[in-house]
C-alpha cells in the first residue's frame, strides 16, 4: 500500500498534537537537550529501536547533550506522511519532557 503525502492543513492539524515538532522544509523535525551526553546517547539508542520497529528511520544526529531527529518518507518522494508522524508520536513517547529550541 502506498503511503500518500500530508496536506499542509493535516500537517499543521498534526503539529498541534506534538509539542516541539515543527517541519523545516519537506521534513519533520525535532532536537532534545538531555542532561548529559550519555543520557542523550541512550536517547539515540532507544529512539533507533523504534525506528527498526517501525521499519521507518529518521537522520538522527548526537551533539554533547543533544538529540535531534529529520524524517521525511523517502518511498513517498521525501514528503512528510502520517509514517513520520507516528514516529514522532512514538519518540515523544520515551522523551524527556523538556525539548531544545
Amino acid at each position: 500500500m502506498a503511503v500518500e503525502p500530508l496536506s499542509p492543513k493535516e500537517i499543521e492539524d498534526r503539529l498541534a498534537g506534538l509539542s516541539g515538532w515543527s517541519v523545516d522544509g519537506d521534513r519533520l523535525t525535532r532536537s532534545y537537550r538531555l542532561g548529559s551526553h550519555v543520557a542523550a546517547a541512550a536517547l539515540v539508542a532507544h529512539i533507533a529501536a523504534i525506528q527498526d520497529e517501525l521499519d521507518h528511520h529518521s537522520d538522527l544526529t548526537l551533539g554533547y547533550n543533544t538529540v535531534s531527529l529529520s524524517v521525511n518518507t523517502h518511498s513517498a518522494g521525501g514528503v512528510v506522511t502520517a509514517k513520520d508522524f507516528a514516529l514522532a508520536r512514538r519518540v515523544e513517547d520515551i522523551a524527556p519532557g523538556h525539548g531544545a529550541h
